[in-house]
C-alpha cells in the first residue's frame, strides 16, 4: 500500500480472523475492555512482537497506580490536542471518560485547562505536560522543585513518562494515517 493518498491507511489493518495466534488475546482483551479493538493495534498486528509490546508497555502506563488512569489519558488527551491528533484526541477522551473523567474535564484539557476543572496539583501536572512538549529542557530545576512540592517520586516518573510516551503515539498514528476507530455501540 506505499502510495496511499491523503486520508487513506498506509498499512493494512488486520481483524481478529487475520492476526497470528498469538494476538488473538489481545485482541480479545481489548474487545472486552474497551468494546471495540482500536485501529493502532489492527496496524501493529502486521508486526505481532510490538503490538504485545505496546499493549505491554500501555496497560501499567495508563492504568490506575500513583497516578489515577483517567488523568494520565487526560495528559494524553493533552499531548494529543497539542500535536493536533484527531486520531489520539478521540481514543484518549473517550478512555479518559471511561474511566472516570467528567466531561468538563475533557473539554478543559482540549482548550484552557487552566480554567478547567481541576484541582492546583493536577494544573500543575498539565503544564508539565506542556512543557515537556516545548522541551524536556522547560523541566528546569525551578520548577521540578514546584514538582516534588506536590508529587511523589512515583507520580512524576509515571506523569513524565505519559506525557513523553504521548508524544510519540500519535506522531506514529497520524504518520501512518490510521483512521479514527469508530466509538463502541453502548454496552
Amino acid at each position: 500500500m506505499s502510495g496511499a493518498g491523503p486520508g487513506q491507511t498506509r498499512i493494512p489493518m488486520l481483524e481478529r480472523d487475520q492476526v497470528p495466534p498469538e494476538l488473538g488475546p489481545l485482541y480479545d482483551a481489548l474487545l472486552a475492555q474497551r468494546g471495540v479493538v482500536p485501529n493502532m493495534f489492527k496496524t501493529l498486528a502486521n508486526t505481532p512482537a510490538l503490538a504485545a509490546a505496546f499493549a505491554g508497555f500501555l496497560k501499567p502506563l495508563l492504568g490506575d497506580s500513583a497516578l489515577k488512569g483517567w488523568y494520565k489519558e487526560l495528559i494524553a488527551t493533552r499531548l494529543s490536542v497539542l500535536l493536533e491528533s484527531p486520531y489520539a484526541i478521540k481514543a484518549h477522551a473517550l478512555s479518559a471518560k471511561q474511566k472516570g473523567a467528567s466531561e468538563a474535564q475533557i473539554q478543559a484539557v482540549q482548550g484552557r485547562f487552566e480554567d478547567g476543572p481541576f484541582n492546583a496539583a493536577e494544573k500543575l501536572g498539565l503544564r508539565c505536560a506542556d512543557r515537556l512538549h516545548r522541551s524536556a529542557r522547560e523541566i528546569d530545576d525551578d520548577f521540578f522543585v514546584e514538582l516534588k512540592s506536590v508529587f511523589t517520586d512515583q507520580q512524576i516518573i509515571e506523569l513524565m513518562a505519559t506525557a513523553a510516551a504521548f508524544e510519540m503515539f500519535p506522531r506514529f498514528v497520524d504518520a501512518l494515517r490510521i483512521p479514527i476507530t469508530p466509538t463502541p455501540e453502548p454496552r
